[in-house]
């Protein structure tokens, strides 16, 4: 049944109307619960996301200023040729979950056996060691943090497409 045009005024048009009137109001208390429950999944995910976040940024600073020592200490050439032939000691997984029809990265961090570090002790300092193990450390909780932003991020999209269509169907 197409809108605005001239209708015959007859039963078969009624039930008609009546029945695509009915399907829009069951449509539209789907999309109003999926709504919802993107909403509540958000909220969860911002609280989530806040207490990853917080842990996060004061052993960045100690991170950074370890590497600064490092540069200032040895020089950019001896650091970049340490972090160049040490081999990667984690490794991420990403799984995909789904919350209602919304795809959400899952990510998993796991160490690699690694017991000795690739360059010597005589070339470089205590430095590079201490931002070596803080970052091994805080990557975890880096990959966390990521993966709550970004889901954050495709549950708004969601919601946004979601309201378009509860929007379109008032």
């Amino acid at each position: 049944m197409s809108f605005g045009q001239n209708v015959a005024a007859t039963k078969i048009e009624l039930f008609k109307y009546k029945k695509s009137s009915q399907v829009a109001v069951m449509v539209q208390g789907i999309l109003d619960d999926k709504r919802k429950v993107l909403l509540k999944n958000i909220e969860e995910m911002i609280e989530e996301a806040s207490k990853a976040r917080g842990g996060i940024w004061e052993p960045l600073q100690d991170i950074y200023s370890s590497v600064n020592e490092a540069y200032l200490a040895l020089g950019a050439s001896t650091v970049d040729s340490v972090a160049e032939s040490t081999p990667p000691v984690m490794e991420v997984d990403v799984h995909v979950r789904r919350v209602v029809d919304v795809k959400i990265p899952a990510l998993s961090v796991t160490e690699k056996d690694t017991k000795s570090m690739p360059y010597g002790f005589a070339d470089t300092n205590s430095s590079i060691d201490r931002a070596a193990k803080q970052i091994k450390e805080l990557m975890p909780k880096i990959c966390k943090a990521a993966e709550y932003e970004n889901s954050i991020f495709s549950l708004a999209k969601a919601l946004e497409k979601t309201q378009k269509l509860l929007n379109a169907l008032e």
